[in-house]
């Protein structure tokens, strides 16, 4: 049986632990409330600008932009958001595991490059020697909109381009502290709303000014960069969630292993009394 000064070393080491698990907790906990505040107001401008995107496309064909263009998909573009720091679950794990099974599907004739947005996924990636195009760290502190638009135009340049045909995009997205779900949407070539002959007669013409093609150079690139924003909205409140639910775990963990040390605390200090008992009752017997 362990001693009692090093059982009591034990229960101080745990005791500073949880202090330092709650602090992060509580400090993610802060975070989270803003981060998922931006989520949440990013989703109506999002769905709005798709509807707006589905009533224009619904118009005009395939050929009428670049980003409308569909080609085979040789070469594809993975774009994957992951966190910088660790000690949030399995945050990171279950966005890895999903880029892992993407690129298994499409490993046969098909040409996958990535563009990582996080650390823990920039590292996972360049140990394996992957094709990497880009990578992006210290996403917390960097302006959502500004990394948005700096990923969102490479993206795009690299598409209309011909360096990649299809462009995808992997995050998390948040659905409460608890519950984060890996999500891969397809962001290049902008799908066109599928309509049926009867919605066709049905829909009413409208005159664009200055005209079909210059609207859709205006509202296709800020489409694709309203996605990429709110991917990177979405995955930072779930970083902030997981780690937050993850901080909340390791604290009532060590509240369970001091309650436990403390016990065992206590068997060894009476298992010490006793001992010491029976050897001043041994002592006194034998001076008899």
């Amino acid at each position: 049986m362990a001693t009692l000064k090093t059982i009591r070393k034990r229960i101080g080491s745990v005791r500073n632990t949880q202090q330092i698990t709650k602090a992060m907790k509580m400090v993610s906990a802060a975070k989270l409330r803003r981060a998922q505040e931006s989520a949440v107001q990013a989703r109506p401008y999002a769905e709005k600008m798709t509807q707006l995107l589905k009533n224009v496309s619904a118009r005009v064909a395939s050929e009428a932009h670049p980003l409308l263009t569909s080609r085979e998909e040789k070469k594809i573009h993975l774009v994957l958001f992951t966190s910088d720091r660790g000690l949030c679950g399995g945050y990171n794990t279950n966005l890895i595991r999903s880029a892992e099974t993407f690129i298994r599907q499409h490993s046969g004739d098909q040409e996958i490059e990535l563009t990582l947005v996080g650390r823990k996924g920039a590292d996972y990636y360049r140990r394996r020697g992957a094709k990497i195009a880009d990578r992006y760290i210290d996403i917390l502190y960097q302006a959502a909109d500004e990394l948005a638009a700096q990923i969102a135009q490479k993206l795009i340049s690299r598409f209309t381009s011909g360096e990649t045909d299809a462009v995808y995009i992997l995050y998390s997205r948040f659905r409460s502290a608890l519950s984060q779900l890996p999500t891969l949407e397809k962001l290049l070539p902008v799908a066109l709303a599928e309509t049926s002959e009867a919605d066709a007669q049905q829909q009413t013409e409208y005159l664009y000014e200055p005209g079909v093609a210059q609207l859709l150079a205006s509202l296709l690139p800020r489409i694709t960069d309203v996605a990429v924003q709110r991917a990177l909205l979405e995955a930072t409140a779930s970083e902030h969630g997981a780690r937050m639910t993850a901080m909340e775990s390791a604290t009532g963990n060590a509240a369970k292993m001091i309650g436990s040390l403390t016990l065992q605390m206590n068997r060894a200090r009476q298992a010490s009394i006793t001992r010491e008992l029976l050897e001043i009752v041994g002592t006194a017997e034998a001076l008899k």
